[in-house]
């Protein structure tokens, strides 16, 4: 694939399929007889599959995000894709109502909704069937009450004006090829008051075009993300204030040697190579916190 740009439709359509498939692979190994206790833990710190849970993360964006020993729901942080720890940045209090968009296997609605009990509720909104029943089956594992999770997309989110006090999410809003209509969103829902506070890749200088329509990035969250000037801009444009990102985590070759590694090269501009969009990337993007928040008046 060499073309540059890509619909609306295929964007989402491209993030659904990978993210189905991610769903997918944990839904078939809990089921599988070989699984064992898979998910659970069985008291040696290694499980019962070989490796532990805890030590998935074949992606090198998603590794390393969470302290162990606060994440007591191993299956969900084993199918975590995320780029950050939103839950930390936000500072949740028990009471509060908390979106997370992109709500993926569970994992941040399930330590927000720890989080905010009692008096206060969780809510995951997916865009993916099969995420969902992932969430859903760690939720149960997890014996968590106060979570709800929700089919829909983030840039139309299913919940009434200003009936929620946090917005966060986990490495979801650069796959949006609509950001602009996921930030009203969001602000939409909030509070007066209430609180952005995201996990995102943001890029810190221009990426070439001819890397912004493969697919393998898109759904990777590297092509869609935005400048780090811009993610502000966008969220002043929709009406929040205090906005500003936070650099948490820069990404050195070897880690992007290692993204690359996942890539279809066919999937490359025509004579770019693999080696070419290492170089293309390099320093180019980051994982940062973005924070925000709906004025009271």
């Amino acid at each position: 694939m060499t073309s540059t740009s890509m619909s609306d439709e295929q964007v989402r359509s491209a993030v659904q399929e990978r993210y189905a498939a991610a769903a997918r692979s944990h839904l078939d190994l809990a089921s599988s007889p070989a699984s064992g206790c898979c998910g659970g833990d069985s008291g040696d710190g290694g499980g019962c599959c070989g490796e532990s849970a805890k030590t998935k993360a074949i992606d090198p964006i998603s590794s390393g995000l969470y302290d162990e020993a606060d994440v007591p729901f191993d299956a969900a942080l084993a199918a975590s894709l995320g780029c950050g720890n939103p839950t930390a940045l936000a500072e949740l209090r028990a009471g509060e109502d908390v979106l997370d968009l992109g709500s993926g296997g569970g994992l941040d609605v399930l330590l927000s909704a720890r989080r905010v009990a009692p008096g206060g509720t969780a809510y995951g909104l997916d865009l993916t069937p099969e995420m969902l029943a992932l969430a859903e089956r760690n939720q149960a594992e997890a014996g968590i009450d106060n979570a709800r999770f929700m089919l829909g997309a983030i840039e139309d989110i299913p919940l009434p004006d200003e009936s929620v006090d946090v917005v966060i999410s986990n490495c979801v809003i650069n796959l949006s090829a609509d950001k602009d209509a996921v930030l009203r969103e969001a602000h939409r829902v909030l509070r007066p008051g209430g609180r952005f506070a995201v996990s995102d890749i943001v890029l810190l200088r221009d990426v070439p075009d001819a890397l912004r329509g493969v697919v393998s990035l898109w759904t990777g969250c590297i092509s869609g993300a935005l400048r780090d000037t811009d993610y502000v801009e966008r969220l002043r444009a929709a009406g929040f204030e205090d906005a500003s990102t936070e650099v948490t985590r820069l990404y050195d070759r070897d880690e992007l040697e290692g993204m690359a590694d996942q890539l279809d090269p066919t999937h490359l501009p025509e004579g770019m190579t693999l080696a070419d969009a290492v170089q293309a990337l390099d320093g180019a993007f980051a994982s940062a916190f973005i924070r925000a928040t709906k004025p009271v008046a």
